[in-house]
């Protein structure tokens, strides 16, 4: 089969101190994404030409869609600062579920994604260090509103997202450049077999990631301006750069399924880099060579997450 190519089709210049969560809406059809540091989600019209945003109660980190109608008193499902939630972004209807790490001071949610089997999972960050140890962690939101820790010692939790088939899960601890791959079992949501991935230079932290329909694993490198696409054995087969060294979160859509979008930040930029990177904090839409899609998957919750929230404990890697 041909290489892939990207080139740049439009710049969003929507200037976000930290871009995150890229995520096309599979109900909907249009282009997501939160700022964390602003608090808010964003989204493009159909048309790819207008933005509209929302505030939100607290800053996120990352979102999923819920398996909801219309009427639904929620449409998504969060991971705010603190935890876990329930939203709907007309109403402004939030009902928490789970704050597994409130105790913690100084850590907050991170990079999250939706499993093949309608699970949403989120891991949390040391944003500043108060003791020592602090670490973060990777959780799971089960159906019944409970998060299930699966993943601890960890500084910033990213990169997830799962193999085509459901049975691979990947995800990053940005600040040891790499990227690690699970075996992952779709009835228990258990993870196994943990085996390194991808090693990146030093200046090079894995951000969000995505699966394509080749099951490759596209990468935001921050600190390197530039995005890649790795087979499934974890080697560089294109590596796109940027104009800016941010880059921050992927998703693949658009109405045809051939679009890239990348979103950026500014966060930590002096007034030289800003100057030298003017775009930085944009959205890039990149057109593919062909399409390369997969339908993001919907968060499933059953009645039962209204019921008081608690965190479990699972063995953990």
């Amino acid at each position: 089969m041909n290489a892939v190519t990207a080139i740049l089709q439009q710049r969003v210049p929507v200037q976000n101190v930290l871009g995150e969560n890229a995520l096309w809406h599979p109900l909907l059809q249009r282009f997501y994404w939160v700022d964390i540091e602003a608090a808010r989600m964003h989204w493009l019209s159909a048309d790819l030409r207008q933005v509209h945003q929302l505030a939100l109660p607290e800053r996120i980190g990352s979102f999923g869609v819920l398996d909801a109608g219309a009427d639904a008193p929620y449409q998504f499902v969060l991971a705010l600062q603190s935890g876990f939630a329930l939203y709907h972004p007309h109403t402004g209807a939030l009902r928490w579920l789970a704050r597994p790490e409130r105790h913690i001071r100084g850590n907050r949610f991170n990079d999250g994604r939706t499993d093949r089997q309608g699970r949403f999972w989120a891991g949390s960050m040391v944003e500043t260090q108060y003791q020592t140890p602090q670490c973060g962690a990777l959780y799971q939101l089960n159906r019944q509103g409970q998060a299930v820790r699966h993943l601890r010692q960890l500084q910033i939790s990213n990169g997830l997202c799962w193999s085509l088939d459901g049975r691979r899960m990947y995800h990053a601890d940005s600040p040891r450049h790499q990227i690690w791959q699970y075996e992952f079992s779709t009835e228990q949501a258990t993870l196994s077999q943990p085996r390194l991935f991808a090693d990146f230079a030093e200046n090079a932290s894995p951000d969000g990631a995505t699966i394509d329909a080749e099951d490759h694993v596209w990468s935001a490198l921050w600190g390197t301006g530039t995005v890649v696409r790795l087979n499934p054995q974890g080697q560089v087969c294109l590596t796109l750069t940027l104009p800016v060294s941010q880059p921050s979160s992927v998703a693949i859509g658009g109405e045809h399924g051939d679009l890239l979008f990348v979103t950026t930040s500014r966060l930590g930029l002096n007034a030289r880099q800003l100057a030298e990177q003017p775009a930085a904090g944009d959205v890039f839409i990149y057109q593919l060579s062909r399409p390369l899609a997969v339908p993001e998957s919907v968060c499933h919750l059953e009645p039962e997450w209204l019921a008081e929230p608690c965190c479990q404990d699972m063995p953990v890697l």
